[in-house]
């Protein structure tokens, strides 16, 4: 690092210029192609909206190491790079350089711009980020040994995280592999390799919908103390605490039952994904009415059908009323569901060896992602620190 700014002592020590990124670049937009002219595979990727390839095309119309601004749609004022040459579409800006910048500088600069030109984008019918708006922006202009020991440093954090998330997406989906795989055998099978007996969960268990208190009134819900779960907390697999909390005249005034720590609730009704979801409460608490809580009895463990049910997400959408968001659940098919019971003893061995399998999936989950965000933090505290340059008086 300490070369660098040994660089900038030499080459520029009284600042650099600023200008226009007109006046040293062009930019330049594509041309689009219509659907049929895209294909799954081929030659050169076509971008158009967003970073990710809208398809392929057999010819191209940008060179290989170019800066793209996209310009339209959702994405517009994302800054990306293509390695390859490429098709780009009138959904695309893209930069075409003069000889005084390296391509690598100006992608890694016009990251520092991407804030602002997402926030000049004009989002009156579709998001547009118009062309004078980067051609306007103020760019730095160091000498070409400084641009390039500065990507040298930034492109090396770059190579970085994408080693760490190849390697946290690999260890993932091995440890889940893993993971289902001797779940699976646990939950069909007894210690023995004897089928395991199954029951509706109605023949073990109580099951409740909750309700929710008017929120319109605010004494229901204003320092509230009884913990009040919402669809959406399902999602968090294990429930410590939930974000909202009723009153006792809200609970009085509702329908909503507490139930115990340690019961399974299963998402009823949600939107998207949510609907057939599982989570385990870990307190006494009580829900909406699109959660179901599960309370089972003396014979079978709230941990083992916990594991079980999270294994049937799909069976539990496909009972439902639909596979839409729309569709539903209810009480009655939550108790007619199906679950394999063996003995007691058998679930409470099966249950720490899913423990340790879940917690090893967690730890990686927060172990590798936590390193990748601070990988990322420290590539933009360098990056900002390095692009920042004292501006040479005229």
């Amino acid at each position: 690092m300490a070369y660098i700014y040994h660089l900038i002592n030499e080459l520029c020590p009284d600042g650099v210029e600023y200008v226009k990124l007109c006046d040293v670049a062009t930019v330049l937009r594509g041309k689009r192609l219509t659907r049929s002219q895209l294909s799954d595979v081929g030659s050169y990727p076509v971008f158009h909206g967003g970073l990710e390839p809208l398809g392929f095309y057999d010819l191209y119309n940008r060179n290989a190491n170019s800066v793209m601004i996209i310009n339209v749609g959702a994405s517009a004022g994302t800054v990306g790079y293509s390695y390859v040459d490429f098709w780009s579409s009138d959904g695309c800006y893209c930069i075409e350089l003069s000889d005084k910048f390296d391509s690598r500088f100006m992608f890694h600069f016009l990251l520092t711009q991407e804030s602002l030109l997402q926030s000049k984008v004009r989002v009156a019918g579709i998001p547009t980020l118009d062309a004078n708006i980067v051609e306007t922006l103020k760019i730095p202009l160091p000498p070409l040994p400084v641009q390039q020991e500065i990507v040298r440093i930034l492109d090396n954090f770059t190579e970085l995280t994408a080693e760490l998330t190849a390697e946290l997406t690999a260890e993932l989906t091995a440890r889940k592999k893993q993971y289902e795989y001797y779940r699976d055998i646990l939950l069909r099978n007894d210690n023995q390799g004897n089928p395991i007996k199954w029951m509706r969960i109605g023949e073990f268990a109580e099951c409740y919908a909750g309700a929710t208190p008017k929120t319109t009134q605010k004494e229901f819900w204003e320092n509230g103390t009884i913990p009040w779960m919402s669809s959406g907390e399902v999602n968090l697999g294990q429930i410590h605490t939930t974000e909202k909390k009723i009153s006792q005249l809200g609970f009085d005034k509702c329908s909503t039952k507490l139930v115990p720590a340690n019961s399974v609730v299963v998402a009823l009704a949600g939107q998207g994904k949510t609907r057939g979801m599982v989570a385990i409460t870990r307190i006494p608490l009580c829900t909406n009415q699109s959660l179901c809580s599960i309370v089972t009895d003396e014979r079978v463990s709230s941990n083992y059908l916990y594991y079980f049910l999270k294994t049937q997400y799909q069976n539990l959408r496909t009972i439902s009323s639909g596979d839409g968001t729309r569709g539903g659940l209810n009480l009655k098919m939550i108790k007619d569901f199906l679950a394999p019971v063996p003995s007691l003893e058998e679930q409470n061995r099966i249950v720490p060896i899913l423990d340790r399998f879940d917690t090893l999936c967690n730890d990686l989950t927060s172990g590798l992602p936590a390193e990748i965000e601070a990988r990322r933090k420290q590539y933009e505290y360098y990056r900002d620190k390095l692009l920042t340059f004292k501006e040479l008086s005229k």
